[in-house]
């Protein structure tokens, strides 16, 4: 199959794959992730079971990627260009925990929860929005 299709046929087949996981594993259900990052409470492990299978996967499909001289459906391979831990690595990890603490979505699922027209989702997501352009404009892109 031709590189333009295949461009086009990944990114879509990775979508329906992600959603897929993210509703079968529970964490596109806020309480369920709330008692996930609960762990002086009633802490829920179930979700680490998802994350851990992601980097698992993930880390066998990078190591195999190192041994390519070129993506199957790519011109090129988009390698990590941040590699050391910093201030503003460190402020946004925060920044992004504790948002997620408090709405108990990360922006994956919170946008498939768009779908259920839920007022407080909607909010969420224009806000992540808001707060994404501001950064951007404060701070600068990652490089």
């Amino acid at each position: 199959m031709n590189h333009k299709i295949m461009k086009r046929i990944t990114p879509l087949a990775a979508g329906i794959i992600f959603g897929l996981g993210l509703l079968l594993s529970g964490m596109t259900n806020p309480m369920k992730v709330r008692g996930f990052l609960d762990i002086f409470g009633e802490w829920q492990p179930a979700l680490m079971a998802v994350m851990v299978a992601a980097i698992i996967i993930f880390a066998v499909a990078y190591a195999l990627s190192n041994k390519m001289k070129q993506p199957l459906f790519h011109g090129i391979f988009h390698r990590p260009s941040l590699t050391q831990i910093d201030a503003r690595l460190i402020t946004g990890a925060a920044l992004f925990g504790i948002g997620w603490g408090m709405v108990g979505l990360c922006p994956g699922p919170a946008l498939l929860n768009i779908m259920t027209g839920q007022e407080d989702i909607l909010i969420f997501i224009l806000a992540l929005l808001a707060g994404n352009r501001i950064a951007h404009f404060s701070v600068g892109p990652a490089k």
